[in-house]
This record gives C-alpha cells, structure tokens and sequence, in this order.
C-alpha cells in the first residue's frame, strides 16, 4: 500500500510568453503555519528575456525550439537555469518562434532546474508549463521551494495559474516544511 502525504496553500504563479518566453514558478507559505506570504517568483511582460544556451535548435515543422546545454533565462531579477528547455507552440499560419509572435502552448525544461527571484528559490529534476491549462509542474526526487530561512520540500509541486492553488506532494514519504518564526509578521 502507498502511502502519499500532501500539504496545499496558495501561491502566485506568472508566466510571461512574450518571445521565445521562459518557465517560472512561485511558493507561498502555509497560511495556517505563518502569517507571512511568499511574493512569488515572477517575469513581467515589459521587461526583455534573455536567453542564453550551448545550443539552439527550431524545428519550424514540429512547432518546437530545442535549447540544449547550460541553459539560462533572465528576465529582471528573475533566473532559470536548466540542462535543457523545450518550447511548443501552437502551430499557426504566419507564426514562427524566431519571429516572435508564436503562441507558446507548453515549456518543458529538465536537468536540474534552478528558478531564483528575489529571496525565492526552487529547485527540481523537471518541469512543465501548460499555457493551455494554465498549470507548472515541478518534478524530482527532491523538490525545493524557499524563500529565506523558510523551507518546504516534496517530490512534486502542483500549481495552478490561474488561482495561485498549489499542491506539494511527497511521493511515498513526507512533506517537509521548515518555517522560520522570524519570518512571521509582528503585530
């Protein structure tokens, strides 16, 4: 019998398409744990993203870019790195991902992905952005969401755009929640 252990709260979640467009993900802490709150990880629409990687690869045909080593994408003070970051857009007549105006439909990165802004990290295996449904996906065997001394960690974080809604799972074990009194707000 499998035993899986699940904590919810609420996050704020944004992701940017503009361009080639990038993956982030945010935490929030447990409301009922702490007063305080997780701003989130966040891209704006009005900053530029820049994208660095060993190689890029369009496959125009299959409505996907391929980046494929040290990947890095920077937009403000917001960072993702991973081994790899796969984009599918929506295939439409005119739109091409070097053109900017492709309709992105999923992200998928993987290879130990790092998401950073601010004071807020995550860290994970694999992860997806389904534009469609509006919901990121981080895998691994060791999740990791924190934001200072604030700590939460699962297997899998399940987060739902379009209402903050997230999920850590533990996959088998426990969810881990280390939570800082110094972070709550004092009255």
């Amino acid at each position: 019998m499998s035993v899986t252990s699940t904590v919810s709260f609420k996050v704020s979640a944004t992701l940017a398409a503009a361009g080639i467009g990038a993956l982030i993900i945010a935490s929030g802490a447990l409301a009922q744990a702490t007063s305080s709150r997780m701003k989130g990880l966040q891209l704006s629409n009005d900053k530029p993203i820049q994208i660095e990687s060993d190689k890029l690869e369009i496959k125009d045909p299959e409505s996907k870019a391929i980046f494929t080593g040290n990947v890095k994408v920077v937009q403000g003070t917001t960072t993702l790195q991973a081994g790899n970051m796969t984009v599918f857009y929506k295939a439409t007549e005119g739109a091409t991902i070097t053109s900017g105006n492709a309709d992105i439909d999923r992200i998928e990165v993987d290879n130990r992905v790092f998401l950073s802004s601010g004071t807020q990290q995550a860290t994970g295996d694999s992860g997806i952005v389904n534009m469609t449904k509006q919901t990121i996906v981080l895998k691994g065997e060791k999740v990791v969401l924190s934001e200072g001394k604030n700590v939460f960690v699962g297997c899998q974080l399940n987060v739902q755009m379009d209402t903050g809604e997230a999920q850590l799972e533990a996959c088998g074990g426990r969810v881990q929640i280390q939570l800082d009194p110094q972070s709550r707000k004092q009255n």
